[in-house]
């Protein structure tokens, strides 16, 4: 398993398999590290290339505006990211807001290519559950659920 992030460049480094792309809490670094156990998971596959948003170098001082370098590089990465992925995988941690993981929901609802993970305590649960009721979206309360019955020859 190859695991790419920001601001490494997503078509020099991803030469085969499936892209599945972490989208969700991050909130600035301050969410679970949650990236780290869907990683640990597919350590052993050869089938999927991981887009992990949740970038080394962050640094907290960038602006937070279309005008700064780094912040512009980390959207449009992440961007990009979502637009080449077969599998978006959207967890969303109770301990945080997450707008723009729900702003990621939007976006990807109606892409078939979501799968969400929000568990109880979520403060927008209800919403997250009534989107992907619409849309058909498969939604799982904890992420071993999730990558166990969606990636079972990963395990």
């Amino acid at each position: 398993m190859k695991v790419i992030k920001p601001p490494h460049s997503i078509s020099k480094n991803h030469k085969k398999g499936q892209l599945i792309f972490l989208a969700g809490s991050i909130d600035m670094g301050q969410a679970e590290h949650w990236q780290a156990q869907v990683e640990n998971y597919f350590k052993d596959s050869n089938t999927y290339t991981i887009l992990n948003p949740r970038r080394d170098n962050w640094d907290s001082s960038w602006e937070q505006k279309f005008e700064s370098p780094n912040f512009s590089q980390q959207v449009n990465w992440e961007l990009n990211g979502l637009e080449r992925s077969d599998i978006i995988i959207l967890y969303l941690s109770p301990d945080t807001k997450s707008p723009i993981s729900l702003l990621e929901l939007g976006l990807f609802a109606r892409s078939g290519k979501l799968l969400v993970c929000c568990p109880n305590g979520f403060w927008r649960k209800g919403n997250v559950d009534i989107v992907c009721e619409k849309y058909n979206i498969p939604l799982f309360e904890d992420l071993e659920n999730l990558l166990k019955i969606n990636f079972p020859e990963s395990s």
